[in-house]
C-alpha cells in the first residue's frame, strides 16, 4: 500500500465499521493513514494497514478524551488534526469540548447546544412540520406522565429514547436500540425498565409504519462551514440487522435518488444553517405513499461507505472544506451501487422483492458492489480471520433473529 505525507491527520473516534469506512475513504482519496481512538482492541480498524489504532476504555470520558486529543495534537504540532466522531457519544464529546483543544485541532461540528437539541427527536419533528417532511404519528412521553396515559395506536408500537446519547449511558438487561411492544402491558413494563435504569429524558412512542426492511431508506448529507448542502446520497435499504443490539443497523443498501425528497431535506438543513454530516432514517408508508422520517443523526452513519462506493467520497467533503478551504459544487449520487455487510447468500435469502433480488445479483456480477471491511491491500492474516468469522456469523444471526 502506498501512503502520502499530507498536512493533516484524520483522527477518528470509535471502533466499529463506521471508523473503518471513513478511514478507507481517507486512504482512497488522499492516501493517508488515519489514527483511530476506540475503547477496545477489536473491530475492523484494529490491525488494519490503513489505520493506527489505540484502544482505551476511558476514551469516551470527558477528562481523558480532552487530555488525549490535546496530547495527540501536541505530538503532531506540524499537522492539522481533523477530529471526526463515528458514534453519537463521540460527536457530542468533540462538539462539547471543541473550544478546549489545541489550535491545530479542527472540529467540524455544530455547537453542542444545537446538536443536543437535534438529538432530541421532538425538536427534529417540529422542524419536519415546518418543511413538509413527514414523520410517524408520535407521542412524546415524559416520566411525570406516569403509566395512565392515552395511546390510540394499534400494537405493536415503536418505543425508543428521544435522547439516544443519555439512553446508552444507563445500561440494563435487554437494552435495545428500539423496542416493539406488542401490548399495552409490555409497553408499560418497558417504559418502567428504562427509567429504573436511570434514564430521565423523554421517550418516543410511535405508530409502527407497516412493511419490512425493504421499505426503509437512508439519506446522508454534507453541509459546508457556511451551512450550504454540498452532497446528498439516498439509499434504498433492502435488509437490516436483526440482533437485539444491531436492530435497525443497515445490512444491504442500493443507491436510489429521489430529487423531490432530497430537496425538502436540503431546505430544512439550510434553513437550520446546519454544518457537517447529517444522516436520516426514513420509511416508505405504503398506506398513503409518503416517506416518514424517524430521526436525524448529527454525523455520518455507520453505513457511510454506501456513499463513498456510489462515487461521493465522504472524506473529500470535510477535507476540502476544512483543510483546503475549497468550495465544492453540490452533488447527488445518481448511479446505482450495492453496499452490503452480510454474505451475498444471506442477502439473496432474506431480500424478498424479486425486482431488487435481481438487481442485487446484476450489480454484484458487474462489480458495482462493496463490503467496506474487505479492502484490497488490507488483508493481514489476523485481521482477515476476525473479519471472516464475524462475516460468517451472519448466517446464524439471521436464522436466529430474523422474523
Amino acid at each position: 500500500m502506498r501512503f502520502i505525507e499530507r498536512e493533516f491527520i484524520p483522527a477518528l473516534l470509535g471502533g466499529d465499521i463506521n471508523t473503518y469506512s471513513v478511514a478507507r475513504a481517507f486512504y482512497e482519496q488522499y492516501q493517508v493513514k488515519s489514527y483511530v481512538f476506540g475503547k477496545y482492541m477489536t473491530g475492523p480498524s484494529y490491525q488494519s494497514r490503513i489505520t493506527v489504532y489505540e484502544g482505551n476504555p476511558a476514551i469516551d470520558t470527558d477528562d481523558y478524551f480532552v487530555e488525549r486529543m490535546n496530547r495527540f495534537a501536541a505530538e503532531h504540532r506540524d499537522k492539522k488534526i481533523l477530529l471526526i466522531g463515528c458514534g453519537d457519544s463521540y460527536v457530542a464529546l468533540a462538539s462539547r469540548h471543541k473550544k478546549e483543544f489545541e489550535q491545530n485541532v479542527i472540529v467540524p461540528y455544530i455547537d453542542f447546544d444545537l446538536m443536543d437539541s437535534l438529538q432530541k427527536k421532538e425538536r427534529f419533528y417540529r422542524l419536519c412540520e415546518k418543511h413538509g417532511v413527514g414523520y410517524p404519528e408520535t407521542i412524546v412521553y415524559r416520566k411525570e406522565m406516569g403509566l395512565d396515559f392515552s395511546c390510540e395506536f394499534s400494537y405493536p408500537v415503536i418505543l425508543k429514547p428521544s435522547n439516544s446519547i443519555a439512553y446508552w449511558e444507563h445500561p440494563f438487561p435487554g437494552q435495545n436500540k428500539i423496542f416493539k411492544p406488542g401490548s399495552r402491558k409490555e409497553l408499560e413494563q418497558t417504559i418502567s425498565r428504562i427509567y429504573e435504569a436511570g434514564y430521565d429524558d423523554t421517550l418516543i412512542i410511535q405508530d409502527m409504519i407497516p412493511g419490512n426492511d425493504e421499505y426503509m431508506r437512508v439519506l446522508t448529507s454534507y453541509s459546508d462551514r457556511n451551512g450550504k448542502v454540498r452532497m446528498m446520497c439516498l439509499g434504498h435499504v433492502l435488509l437490516e440487522e436483526h440482533t437485539p443490539h444491531g436492530l435497525g443497523n443497515h445490512a444491504v443498501i442500493i443507491t436510489e435518488p429521489n430529487k423531490e425528497l432530497m430537496g425538502r431535506v436540503k431546505n430544512l438543513l439550510e434553513d437550520l444553517h446546519y454544518v457537517g454530516f447529517s444522516n436520516f432514517d426514513i420509511k416508505y408508508d405504503v398506506r398513503d405513499g409518503s416517506y416518514r422520517f424517524f430521526e436525524i443523526n448529527t454525523r455520518q452513519g455507520r453505513s457511510n461507505y454506501y456513499v463513498t462506493g456510489s462515487g461521493l467520497n465522504v472524506a473529500k467533503y470535510v477535507t476540502e472544506d476544512y483543510i483546503y478551504h475549497r468550495e465544492l459544487p453540490y452533488e447527488e449520487a445518481l448511479d446505482e451501487h450495492l453496499w452490503m455487510t452480510v454474505p451475498k447468500k444471506v442477502a439473496y435469502m432474506y431480500v424478498k422483492d424479486p425486482e431488487y433480488l435481481a438487481k442485487m445479483k446484476k450489480l454484484a456480477r458487474e462489480g458495482r458492489m462493496v463490503n467496506p471491511v474487505f479492502m484490497r491491500g488490507d488483508l493481514g492474516a489476523r485481521r482477515m480471520l476476525r473479519m471472516w468469522k464475524n462475516h460468517l456469523k451472519q448466517y446464524s444471526y439471521f436464522r436466529r433473529y430474523y422474523r
